[in-house]
């Protein structure tokens, strides 16, 4: 769906990818899961594009549910795929996960996940067999040119990606809009953060960035301001998560 001039997003809020358009050129914003291809086809496809006009894919954190697709575009597409170089070796699965606790559980809504999971192939999601990577404040050589600020806490390198001319901050998991685990909507640390005060701290660093559009990698659209966001978050804990206040 269209989400705004030259932004696009790939399924229906509960996982996200992103599509960020810049002229002829398009960079995908995360690749959500392996399913999600098919996604990625139907909404090129709608927009007038293919995936020849796909030159990066760019990764806000190394989770299985934002590298879904990333292996095969990178294999079959030669498509170049970076993620912060602290998540590297994650996105690699060289490492462990270090995901901790999905706060307060709801039967239901943790089951849409599961099977929203399920259908889309989590399952069947690969490690990426090799990933460039970049650092805190880089400006990115990609369609769109995002700059990136590191937001660790989630994963040790999760990045929020700006784009001041588009009005848009794509921040991954450095906050979640809807709970996966019990469906509670609004700016909130997200489930299965390594470190939930760490991530609560670094949202101190999207302070003062103007953006009409804040992305998540799972929710809906923030569109109240960053600050507004952060605001909410700090007043909730760390360990809120879609707690009932």
């Amino acid at each position: 769906m269209r989400i705004a001039d030259g932004i696009h997003r790939l399924g229906a809020g509960l996982v996200n990818s992103y599509l960020l358009v810049d002229g002829t050129a398009i960079t995908i914003v995360d690749a959500g899961l392996p399913g999600q291809w098919n996604d990625l086809l139907a909404e090129l496809s709608a927009m007038g594009r293919s995936l020849d006009d796909v030159r990066a894919l760019v990764l806000t954190h190394g989770h299985s549910d934002h590298i879904g697709f990333a292996e095969r575009a990178r294999t079959e597409r030669g498509i170049p795929v970076s993620v912060h170089e602290l998540d590297a070796a994650l996105a690699r699965g060289e490492v462990p996960n270090p995901a901790k606790g999905g706060g307060p559980i709801r039967p239901l809504p943790l089951l849409r996940f599961l099977l929203l999971g399920i259908r889309k192939g989590a399952l069947r999601t690969k490690d990426l067999g090799a990933v460039d990577t970049f650092g805190d404040g880089a400006t990115l050589d990609v369609p769109g040119a995002p700059r990136v600020v590191l937001v660790p806490g989630h994963t040790p390198g999760s990045a929020a990606l700006v784009v001041e001319p588009r009005s848009v901050v794509f921040v991954g998991d450095a906050f979640a809009t809807v709970a996966v685990t019990n469906g509670a909507t609004g700016p909130m640390i997200a489930p299965f953060s390594a470190d939930p005060a760490q991530a609560l701290a670094s949202l101190d660093r999207l302070r003062g960035i103007e953006a009409r559009w804040a992305l998540p990698g799972h929710g809906q659209p923030w569109t109240d301001g960053l600050d507004e966001a952060v605001r909410r978050i700090t007043a909730a804990g760390p360990d809120a998560m879609g707690r009932p206040k």
